[in-house]
Formats: structure tokens, C-alpha cells, sequence
């Protein structure tokens, strides 16, 4: 995008159609989950994906496997959902068609 220049609102607009690629299958909580008992479900699902008889089982199966963890998700989510009204307009008219 650098190289043609690509204006903010098409940067914005790959920002959203490939951003749910790097998300994957994503776990949520309900709104307002405290933050300790975020922390908990946060450790225990890295502590899964490191795991190595996890990981053996994953590996033998021949399953993609590319964890991304909790922090990241959250950022993620935050740049997909804060996106101009434009980058949205644009969006619409992409996935109407």
C-alpha cells in the first residue's frame, strides 16, 4: 500500500476484509468480565496452546494450527470496530456487490 500510495480509507477498508483472517476462531466473555477472571481464562488458554502433548495431538492430526492470543484478539477487534464512517460506506458498497 505504501508503494501506491493507498489513502487512509483503503487502508482502512483491507484493514477490515483481511482482518477476520487473523483472528481465527476467536473465544469472547461477556461484556464487563472482570479483569481477573480474564486474566485466568487467558493463562489457561495459552497455557493449552503451549502445551506440548496438545500440541503433539495437534501436529498428528495435521490440523493448522496458529494461535494468537488474547491481547492481540482484543487489538485486533478494536481496529476492526473503530473504523471512519467512510472506511464503513466503502465497506458496504465492497460486500453489496
Amino acid at each position: 500500500m505504501d508503494r501506491y500510495k493507498t489513502p487512509q480509507s483503503g487502508r482502512g477498508l483491507a484493514t477490515v476484509l483481511l482482518g477476520a483472517d487473523g483472528m481465527g476462531r476467536p473465544m469472547f466473555g461477556p461484556p464487563g468480565l472482570l479483569a481477573d477472571r480474564l486474566k485466568i481464562l487467558r493463562d489457561a488458554y495459552a497455557g493449552t496452546m503451549n502445551d506440548e502433548t496438545f500440541r503433539s495431538e495437534v501436529k498428528r492430526r495435521n490440523y493448522e494450527f496458529n494461535p494468537v492470543g488474547g491481547e492481540e484478539l482484543q487489538t485486533l477487534s478494536k481496529e476492526l470496530t473503530s473504523q471512519p464512517a467512510d472506511v464503513i460506506e466503502r465497506l458496504k458498497t465492497v460486500l453489496s456487490k
